[in-house]
């Protein structure tokens, strides 16, 4: 897998800030510049909203990419919609797409709003309650890395984008008469997550995408175009309030009427609450949303509005909404959504070898490391904690000097620990 979220050497300043704010530990200082490790990352781009050197960035599919299909289809996260000011009808977003120069667009919160109704209709059955949320892949990969036991709770339909590009893409067959493969299918993505799932999606054996645009580098082409949908008035909206709700936290519990939902908002709030489950602490619970950005997917840090702004503006857009679209479409009776043809695999980060010997050695040298170190997790080494760089030296990653307290000690300069900390 090829990470969406990368970082310009040249620009970073080693000042550790990303090194402390990252969920997962995946970031460390070598030779003043950070390294982000491939294995721990999980493309959640808190280091890119974080860093104040703008030295981390999300790599994503240049627009030129349009130019390579005869035909193109937009999926627009409903998140899109609250990137706008004083915006009171979504069909000038989706007909400003056309303008843009695609040829079609097929909301992705239409195909949440079949994902809901065919919720509502199975999960109150599962006995492996409570079922998780798989609509934000940072977390799924969190629960991948970390939380094997969940594994079995994740909701085994694929995610609403990659309904939606399915669709999308049998609807423009049947309209054009095109081969599939002469279809071009992008998503208006908020987050690097959403950009790396679009080339390697979790649980399915190839994408259905065939790329996605940040939503940053859409919105000032799309303001332009916008005008000029605006004008013409064009239908093109087959979403209601509960697939429009997908965009910010507590949307797709909403959606969920009739069963015990809970949602939850960045990432060390839904580690808290996986921990919980994980323990059986949440029996009474249905459904659980989880969502690694602040407010859900409007936080995203391809957006270009606040969060909390654009939370304001998708719910003022739903109030003039019905909660459904789908009698307008004739899908009174919601289809089965496609469960993933791959298995979701534990994937932990923290196995120090794979030889079992050499890997027991390393952590007998890790645990004494990390019995000399004062637990002060000062990021001074380059590590986001004395336990994650007792497990970099362990690894062969770095150096025992490379903590100043254990350097000091070394040179004979007596107690290294300050005082607060000196051991009796």
């Amino acid at each position: 897998m090829t990470h969406s979220v990368t970082l310009d050497s040249e620009k970073c300043k080693g000042c550790t800030v990303c090194v402390r704010q990252c969920p997962t530990e995946a970031i460390r200082v070598r030779g003043g510049r950070a390294l982000i490790m491939p294995g721990r990352c999980i493309d959640c781009g808190r280091c890119i909203l974080d860093c104040p050197h703008h030295a981390k960035q999300a790599v994503c599919d240049p627009l030129e990419r349009m130019k390579d299909y005869p035909y193109t289809v937009a999926l627009p996260a409903p998140s899109l919609y609250g990137q706008f000011r004083n915006l009171d009808d979504i069909n000038i977003v989706l007909g400003g797409l056309i303008e843009m120069g695609f040829d079609a667009v097929y909301e992705v919160a239409r195909a949440a709003e079949e994902m809901s109704a065919h919720a509502l209709r199975k999960y109150g059955l599962v006995a492996n309650a409570p079922i998780i949320s798989t609509a934000c892949p940072a977390c799924v990969r969190l629960i991948c890395q970390r939380f094997s036991r969940l594994i079995p709770h994740l909701a085994p339909e694929i995610a609403p984008v990659e309904l939606a590009a399915l669709a999308a893409r049998a609807e423009a067959v049947r309209k054009t008469g095109l081969k599939p493969n002469e279809i071009g299918v992008f998503f208006i993505t908020p987050c690097p997550a959403k950009m790396t799932s679009a080339h390697f999606p979790l649980g399915l054996s190839e994408p259905v995408l065939d790329g996605a645009f940040s939503m940053a580098d859409v919105y000032l082409k799309l303001l332009s175009a916008m005008k000029l949908a605006a004008k013409k008035g064009t239908a093109f909206q087959t979403a209601g309030l509960s697939g429009v709700g997908w965009a910010v936290t507590g949307g797709e519990s909403a959606s969920l009427k009739q069963l015990r939902t809970i949602a939850v908002d960045e990432i060390p709030n839904v580690i808290d609450v996986l921990e919980a489950i994980e323990d059986g602490n949440l029996t009474e619970v249905d459904f659980v949303e989880i969502s690694a950005c602040t407010q859900g997917c409007v936080g995203g840090c391809l957006t270009v509005e606040n969060p909390y702004v654009s939370k304001m503006r998708v719910r003022n857009l739903m109030k003039s909404l019905p909660d459904s679209l789908r009698s307008r479409l004739r899908h009174e009776e919601p289809g089965t959504p496609p469960t993933r043809d791959l298995p979701l695999e534990y994937a932990p980060a923290d196995i120090l070898d794979d030889d079992m010997a050499k890997a027991i050695e390393k952590r007998r040298v890790m645990e004494a490391l990390l019995a000399r170190l004062p637990g002060l997790n000062c990021s001074s080494c380059g590590a986001p904690s004395c336990r994650a760089f007792a497990e970099d030296v362990a690894r062969g990653l770095a150096q025992e000097t490379d903590c100043v307290f254990l350097m000091r000690e070394n040179m004979g300069e007596g107690d290294y620990l300050p005082p607060p900390f000196r051991r009796s």
